[in-house]
């Protein structure tokens, strides 16, 4: 693959129709489990005939249903573990939500093994309901002998809990397809007492290594070169061998590793990077702390409030790259289970090389494809809201600019495409038809919308007493009537908008803009008097072809502040 790819859709059919065999080198998911809700509804016995939501997203399909039965069934029908394991659970669980739960994942699952290469790793991330019912289903799938870490990381900062300790933590389970993948070593930097209990800073300033017990010279003789003795020192004699250090290696010069072991040792010596004093039994490599060097990342994974200035070389509290997100912090974008970058960060250094494929079949506001950008892997993301496929578009744009280069599939690109939209899902229309304005579905329940679908929130000028103002949206995808144009002006003079914009599948009719005409105009004070007309229709064919809200804002697009900027990308 050699572009970035979005996809809109649902991840089973995605990975099904577009994803080949072993064509992913990194999987990273985290799948909604409904963890804002009693978690004894997922446990609670169904009857099989509730009927699927009408909305097609995830956090609302978790329910055992005649999708999710029938799910069960073509899983069980596939025979081998992965139908046994489901077989016990429902034996052990009964119908229930937690069943419906695992019975969508195990075919998501089972094609996400088949896209991942040879080398390939996945990470689930999941929270203590559901870990112990997911890693045995990952067992299964993958086999347990390529179970690798249950990596355990701090999601919060503390979290009620009157009859319990406080639940504060989530997992992350590790697995790879094959014994033979690839995993490169991460480190986290040495903590400051580490450091200067072990080290002392020399003349140059260096910090250098003082502990005792560091030779060079490994446990068994030998009969080869590593056997010999070396300017009067016999391995051999105390039953051990040379053994030359990674870290003196790596300060080495490329074709250092293609000469003798007692060459090597001399370069090393005459480099002063071995000492020899009289009246030790052996030769001192010397070791000093370089700016890579520290210890190898741990399965805990636990940001430290308050403990600033307990790691050497920085102010930052203990494991500061994988803090939870506060409400005020910078990377937060109201997303409710958006993950730091630092635990995409660290996950994405250890389990892809530079020349590999990320993949994030659940990928909500795109922490993990914003991580992969970063770090100039190619990535695949999937979702099957275009509420988040339009918060990952603005993501990007906010992050990176023009400098990210991807194509997105499963957007309506024609009007004939938008038309089979509204017939499917009048929801995922509305979303998607708001999107290419640049506008924001309100976040009241459905069927509560007071006559807003959407805001737009912008600035006409940057000052200290600037204040946002907005733009009220109204979709619709069926037949239309003056009567809603007049709907949508008593809302923006009840908000208090600035403008009202009416979004439509079909062309206005003569009535409709007329009194659109008869509504006037807003003139922004800021921007030279400027005019702009108080309530706009826009077709859906002339928002494919380009055309926009008019709206006064200073620069292009840069007074739009309805979704919260991400930071740049360093």
């Amino acid at each position: 693959m050699n572009e970035n790819i979005l996809y809109y859709g649902d991840n089973l059919d995605i990975l099904k129709r577009y994803i080949p065999d072993e064509s992913v080198d990194l999987i990273y998911l985290d799948p909604p489990f409904k963890s804002g809700q009693d978690y004894n509804v997922l446990f609670t016995e169904q009857n099989g005939t509730r009927s699927t939501a009408q909305i097609k997203a995830f956090e609302d399909t978790w329910h055992w249903d005649m999708a999710s039965a029938q799910a069960y069934q073509d899983t069980v029908q596939l025979g081998g573990k992965v139908s046994q394991v489901m077989q016990a659970f429902r034996t052990f669980l009964g119908t229930n939500d937690m069943l419906a739960y695992l019975s969508m994942m195990a075919p998501r699952l089972v094609e996400l093994r088949r896209v991942l290469k040879h080398t390939g790793s996945l990470f689930l991330h999941c929270d203590p309901t559901a870990n112990h019912y997911l890693k045995l289903l990952l067992d299964a799938i993958f086999d347990h002998g390529n179970f690798r870490n249950e990596i355990i990381w701090r999601r919060t900062g503390a979290h009620g809990a009157k009859r319990s300790f406080a639940p504060i933590h989530d997992t992350i389970l590790f697995y790879t397809k094959t014994s033979d993948y690839y995993f490169k070593e991460v480190k986290k930097p040495y903590m400051k007492g580490h450091v200067e209990t072990r080290y002392r800073k020399d003349a140059l300033g260096k910090y250098r290594f003082t502990s005792g017990g560091n030779i060079l010279t490994g446990a068994g003789a030998t009969k080869g070169e590593s056997g010999k003795a070396w300017r009067g020192f016999d391995p051999s004699s105390k039953n051990r061998h040379w053994a030359i250090p990674r870290y003196l290696t790596k300060q080495m010069s490329p074709e250092f590793k293609r000469l003798s072991v007692l060459e090597k040792l001399e370069r090393l010596y005459q480099k002063g990077l071995i000492e020899i004093k009289e009246g030790l039994a052996w030769p001192i490599p010397v070791r000093y702390l370089e700016p890579d060097d520290g210890q190898p990342l741990p399965d805990i994974w636990a940001a430290q409030p308050y403990t600033e200035g307990t790691v050497f070389g920085t102010d930052d509290i203990i494991d500061a790259d994988v803090a939870w997100l506060g409400t005020t912090d910078p990377e937060r974008l109201g997303y409710p289970t958006q993950k730091p970058l630092g635990l995409l960060e660290r996950i994405i250094r250890s389990a892809c090389h530079k020349d590999g494929i990320v993949l994030d079949p659940f990928c909500g506001c795109g922490t993990t494809i914003a991580v992969a950008q970063k770090l100039k892997r190619k990535w695949i993301g999937i979702d099957i809201t275009y509420l988040a496929v339009s918060l990952i578009k603005h993501r990007l744009k906010d992050a990176f600019g023009t400098n990210v280069k991807y194509r997105v599939v499963g957007e309506p690109v024609t009007l004939s495409e938008a038309k089979a939209l509204a017939t499917q899902d009048p929801f995922q229309f509305q979303w998607w038809a708001l999107g290419l304005v640049g506008a924001r579905p309100i976040e009241q329940k459905r069927g509560a919308d007071k006559g807003i679908d959407g805001r737009l929130y912008f600035f006409e000028t940057i000052t200290k007493k600037a204040k946002a103002k907005q733009i009220i949206f109204s979709v619709k995808s069926g037949k239309v009537s003056v009567s809603q144009i007049r709907d949508l002006r008593g809302v923006v003079e009840r908000e208090k908008a600035t403008i009202g914009v009416f979004i439509t599948l079909e062309p206005p009719t003569k009535p409709m803009k007329k009194e659109v005409a008869s509504a006037g105009f807003y003139t922004s004070q800021e921007l030279m008097h400027n005019r702009y007309p108080k309530i706009q229709i826009l077709t859906i064919k002339e928002l494919l072809e380009g055309k926009g809200v008019q709206y006064p804002y200073f620069g292009r697009h840069m007074g739009n502040v309805t979704f919260k900027k991400a930071p740049k990308a360093e």
